[in-house]
């Protein structure tokens, strides 16, 4: 069974987001071999997230997709941006703090997540702080150019300091 759910999974994935009804045709085949499978689960929340913003109804899927499998790679970085999506800051966070500890998992976009979880609440010095976190876990150049520019565009948001420079008038 696991090969045949493992075809629909992928083929799922491979339609995903482009064309959602042959995605969630084979989503829902593969959770009808395995309803408990972790990825299967993960993609469903994300189609209810990230296509249709249905945050309380992704989320379910998440928790469900963590229940099955606490260990897995994928769910925790949608779970993360679907509680960002939906303003609960408080989850996401002790979801961060959990997720760091799963040997494997990409850590530097946890660390910028975490990044936007305090731009979000307002803390742009604590943004900054976490994405020079972020840029230690970045093995590529494609993910230390998105550190970058998003320090750059934090750094723009910030408040500036203004210096009153006192002109002198020559006459």
């Amino acid at each position: 069974m696991t090969l045949t759910k493992n075809k629909y999974y992928f083929e799922a994935l491979d339609n995903y987001p482009y064309s959602l009804p042959d995605c969630l045709e084979a989503l829902n085949y593969a959770l009808s071999y395995d309803p408990e499978d972790a990825d299967s689960l993960c993609l469903m929340g994300r189609i209810y997230s990230e296509m249709l913003n249905d945050y309380e109804k992704a989320k379910l899927y998440f928790e469900e997709a963590m229940q099955c499998d606490v260990t897995n790679l994928n769910t925790p970085q949608y779970y993360i941006k679907c509680l960002l999506d939906n303003e609960d800051f408080h989850e996401a966070d002790k979801l961060i703090a959990y997720s760091l500890k799963i040997k494997g998992i990409d850590k530097a976009t946890l660390w910028l997540h975490r990044s936007l979880l305090s731009e979000k609440r307002g803390s742009f010095a604590n943004a900054i702080k976490f994405l020079n976190e972020a840029e230690k876990y970045c093995f590529t150049e494609y993910s230390l150019n998105l550190v970058k520019d998003r320090r750059k565009f934090i750094k723009s948001k910030m408040p500036k300091k203004s210096k009153m420079k006192k002109k002198k008038e020559t006459n």
